[in-house]
């Protein structure tokens, strides 16, 4: 798999379709064939083969193909307004999120926000957070007592990759991972 053109697939779809122009529907679907014709145009070699073996080898799994072959799409990480169209689930009783430790002041004041994306990503194991946190710099890896946040009404989603989606998190909801900090 070529890590240029997975990056380049995540950024036309999930932050800038129209770089190429490109259009989304709602769900963030793009027609495979225009993708393809479109990125070939802005000088982004492009054809089938390589879009599959991107979404086959993409260890995040990042990319969706529609059941009848015709659409791609971002699994989630958007930026633009798209609806996934994914209905509400319930979720594990803790979930998980890896960040910074730069950043865990402002998190236990404000909790967790979507920031630059739709909705905030967590994760149903500690070790796919720490991941995530290491990104970012010195990593801490936070619970989420799920449980009591969907029994408090918020809503739970699973991405096709298997991240977990919420609006916010609250800070009541939050605590640092027993053996979190690293």
């Amino acid at each position: 798999m070529s890590v240029q053109t997975s990056k380049f697939l995540s950024y036309v779809l999930r932050h800038a379709p129209e770089s190429i122009g490109l259009t989304l529907d709602a769900q963030g679907w793009a027609d495979i064939a225009e993708l393809i014709s479109k990125a070939n145009a802005a000088n982004h070699a492009l054809d089938v083969d390589t879009l599959h073996a991107v979404v086959a080898d993409s260890d995040k799994k990042r990319f969706t193909i529609s059941e009848d072959g015709k659409r791609i799409r971002a699994a989630q990480g958007h930026s633009v307004s798209v609806k996934l169209g994914h209905a509400p689930v319930a979720p594990p009783p803790i979930l998980y999120h890896g960040t910074a430790t730069r950043f865990l002041e402002s998190i236990r004041a404000q909790g967790l926000l979507a920031g630059g994306r739709q909705q905030v990503h967590l994760s149903s194991d500690m070790l796919t957070a720490k991941t995530v946190g290491q990104r970012h710099g010195k990593p801490v890896v936070l619970t989420i007592d799920a449980q009591k946040m969907a029994a408090a009404g918020f809503a739970f989603f699973r991405a096709d990759n298997g991240v977990w989606l919420t609006d916010t998190v609250p800070p009541a909801y939050l605590a640092v991972a027993p053996d979190g900090e690293y």
